[in-house]
């Protein structure tokens, strides 16, 4: 009966040990993104290239709306389509119960008429503002919906062993909805896609704004608020070699736009963020010996404190105002609320620098950028990080490469292999409560 015993316990040993190699596989390990990640590269350049090939102007995501539809259903996945016109939301669901998070992409691509000469260029048109143009990816959105989907494939290969859910996001009109449509990430949210469930946390990644071969983050603000102004100035026309005759819009026009630089430099706290006033139109008079009656300013504000953003909309109004009653003239002001500061939480943040620390060849603290994105909406909803890839090789100068919104931008493919395993190592480590 010892023996037998004996025997018995051995048995059970060697299965263990037969059992153990698996078990150890199944393992969502680093090592097994990374593979994955290796794996699904020609498919994600693939997919990069056809989205680049085939651009469409926001909220005209029709074909990207159904490529993406398509490769998500092919991977097993069920699509909510037609959420803000065109966008997409999916569910891979893990194997074991934990929390719900989030990674995002944009569709859409610019007005701009491509002049790369790739191969797989665009040449699209479209209609912008009632007028034909080309319409070009200038901005990496073909590569950040080639990532996410990379990412979904990989998550999706390991989806029995995820302690949680991921929700893909596909975000439509993020360069900004037609004048007179609502979109992006604000419709989307409006629209329900987090009133069942909230996501704890939510990722997202943009090309560029970064040496090539790396990672930038920052914990805090790292996007700008970004709102447009429109004053009008009220004078009273008159000839022009007669300026007493009436009230010149265009000087009044001329020192207000002056006043607005004391605002960032004189009257708001340097010391507690940056901020820009920045007039970008003029427009009035119809030619050179005839003083108009009006004239139009239209600007951009871009601030990194909500305060502060309030604060400068109040003080814009003001000089501009007070400036033009100095001289006789009236103003009307307009104002536009755009997106908000694109905000990182510094709790999440710090939670994830690990992950990021060991995932990227080079991992860098950026400077806050005084674009915008609307990224900020979610990240105002839900805890967020939100990276910059760089674009270009690792020695690449970032002075030598094409701006994002240039004709001639190009993403540097072999870098969206660093952006899957971003995005896959960031959703499982939170998942596992790493």
């Amino acid at each position: 009966q010892l023996n037998e015993g004996k025997n018995i316990m051995m048995k059970a040993i060697l299965c263990l040990f037969a059992i153990l190699p698996l078990a150890v596989q199944a393992q969502v390990t680093p090592e097994r993104l990374d593979r994955l990640a290796s794996e699904a590269q020609p498919q994600v350049v693939e997919w990069r290239r056809w989205f680049h090939q085939n651009p469409e102007l926001s909220n005209r995501e029709f074909k990207t709306s159904e490529r993406i539809a398509g490769i998500l259903t092919d991977m097993g996945l069920e699509p909510q389509t037609g959420i803000a016109h065109t966008g997409i939301v999916a569910i891979i669901e893990g194997g074991k119960p934990g929390p719900m998070v989030a990674i995002r992409t944009d569709m859409d691509a610019l007005p701009v008429t491509e002049q790369t000469g790739l191969p797989f260029a665009s040449t699209a048109m479209g209609e912008y503002k009632g007028q034909e143009v080309g319409v070009m990816h200038a901005c990496g959105h073909d590569a950040h919906m080639s990532m996410v989907l990379g990412s979904a494939w990989v998550l999706n290969a390991v989806k029995e062993d995820l302690a949680g859910s991921v929700m893909l996001i596909f975000q439509p009109a993020e360069e900004g909805p037609p004048p007179g449509e609502k979109g992006g990430a604000r419709l989307m949210l409006e629209e329900g896609i987090w009133d069942e469930t909230k996501p704890e946390a939510v990722f997202g990644i943009h090309v560029g704004m970064a040496p090539g071969g790396t990672v930038g983050v920052r914990p805090g603000p790292i996007m700008a608020a970004s709102d447009r102004f429109q004053i009008t100035v009220e004078g009273q026309q008159t000839h022009g070699a007669i300026p007493w005759g009436g009230v010149d819009p265009i000087v009044i026009a001329s020192q207000i736009v002056l006043g607005l630089q004391t605002i960032g430099s004189r009257q708001v706290d340097v010391t507690l963020a940056p901020s820009i006033v920045s007039v970008g139109r003029i427009s009035g008079g119809v030619r050179n010996n005839v003083i108009p009656s009006e004239v139009e300013l239209e600007g951009t504000i871009r601030t990194f404190d909500e305060e502060m953003r309030k604060d400068i909309h109040q003080r814009i109004e003001r000089t501009a105002r007070g400036i033009a009653e100095s001289a006789g003239a009236t103003i009307e002001f307009e104002l536009e609320l755009g997106n908000p500061v694109v905000f990182n939480d510094r709790e999440l943040t710090a939670r994830m620098m690990p992950t990021l620390e060991r995932v990227a060849p080079r991992l860098m603290t950026v400077n806050p950028q005084t674009v915008a994105e609307d990224f900020s909406e979610f990240a105002n909803q839900a805890p967020a990080i939100f990276m910059f890839l760089g674009n270009g090789p690792p020695d690449a100068d970032l002075a030598d490469l094409s701006s994002n919104h240039s004709p001639y931008f190009d993403v540097h493919e072999p870098n969206m292999e660093l952006g899957v395993r971003v995005f896959s190592n960031l959703v499982v480590d939170y998942l596992a409560g790493e």
